[in-house]
């Protein structure tokens, strides 16, 4: 059974509804050992703002207690926090780094094989342990082992969009698009789809910077001084790239199901589409790392919080990929951990040998 450890993310925010809706199908621990970082007290304040059926949490000191069956819970944040549905305060945003902390900590000590989270606001979460855009450039942070590169791909059945550039203002995307950055990208998007996502020969397609893929100069240099050159040294390495294919119509015409993954060249070009396809049943996946973490691909969602409004849908399809995805990363691995060595056979004789063998001198 696979410990999915889950932080609850923004108390303030719609996490513990889509976390009580989720958990309260007792089928979904039949799938693995869920284990929830964050808080009975707040859970039990929300299902009763919500008037939700009762969770029964099996309240634990650690992960490794954890029971089959059971919706366990570690307890990580005060009792006496409190909980202002729709709000962004400092008390959110320091609940929402203790559940982290306790569960990277956790994950990082294998008491848990995958993390799941709940959505942050990435303001009020900032403080002395955490100045970063968002869960993804933290776990880089703390898990990118070796120089490891995270990756943030949206994923929602056969429609995966990754990002050359992701938390960034639009007035520094283009000083940062590089070829080097869309290749590293690129290798990235490429070796997450064969590994995580069990396709052996992916297709990418690389969306341009510019409207109409830059008219050849005319709005824009980028498209030929550095998209073009980085496909084409990526094309000579093997990867099956393509492009640049203007953004506009590039989702609207239908093109983008003749790919397996599509990499756009700033958060919204990439995100507004596919929330537009995706958005209840999307998947935010964390690449390029030696752990594996998703999130439903919405945020906080103060405007409904507490008004027993929102889809645990999302949530749910996380929880599911987080699974299959240890699942494709453990048999990815298992086939090639011990490759058969290389027999050549005579001509004209069926006796196979090992040439890697020194044969005795005549």
């Amino acid at each position: 059974m696979i410990r999915v450890g889950i932080t609850h993310g923004d108390i303030n925010g719609i996490g513990y509804e889509v976390i009580l809706k989720t958990f309260g199908d007792l089928r979904i621990a039949e799938l693995c050992i869920p284990v929830v970082y964050g808080s009975t007290k707040v859970a039990a304040y929300h299902r009763k703002a919500l008037d939700l059926p009762p969770v029964t949490f099996n309240l634990i000191q650690s992960a490794q207690d954890a029971e089959i069956n059971k919706i366990n819970m570690v307890n990580c944040i005060p009792d006496d926090v409190k909980v202002e549905l729709g709000k962004s305060t400092k008390s959110a945003g320091d609940s929402s780094l203790r559940a982290l902390e306790r569960a990277t900590a956790d994950l990082a000590e294998g008491l848990i094989d995958v993390l799941v989270t709940a959505p942050i606001n990435k303001d009020n979460i900032q403080q002395d342990n955490f100045h970063f855009p968002g869960h993804t450039e933290y776990l880089e942070k703390k898990f990118g082992i070796n120089g490891d590169k995270s990756l943030m791909i949206l994923a929602k059945d056969d429609l995966r969009v990754a990002l050359v550039t992701g938390h960034l203002p639009l007035s520094k995307v283009s000083e940062a698009i590089t070829s080097n950055k869309i290749k590293e990208t690129l290798y990235i998007f490429n070796d997450s789809l064969k590994r995580d996502f069990n396709i052996d020969k992916p297709r990418i397609a690389v969306l341009s910077l510019n409207p109409h893929a830059g008219e050849n100069g005319l709005l824009g240099t980028e498209e030929n001084d550095i998209i073009i050159p980085a496909l084409k040294e990526a094309g000579e390495d093997g990867l099956l790239c393509f492009g640049p294919y203007a953004a506009d119509g590039f989702f609207g015409s239908g093109h983008f199901s003749s790919f397996d993954g599509i990499l756009a060249m700033y958060h919204d070009q990439g995100l507004a589409p596919f929330k537009t396809l995706a958005m209840e049943e999307g998947v935010n996946f964390t690449a390029g790392l030696p752990i594996i973490r998703t999130s439903p691909a919405h945020g906080t969602a103060y405007n409904i919080a507490g008004k027993n409004e929102a889809s645990d849908i999302s949530f749910r399809q996380a929880i599911y990929m987080a699974i299959d995805t240890f699942r494709n990363r453990a048999e990815y691995d298992s086939a090639r951990a011990n490759p058969l060595r290389k027999l050549y056979y005579e001509k004209g004789g069926d006796e196979a040998l090992d040439l890697t063998k020194e044969e005795p001198n005549d």
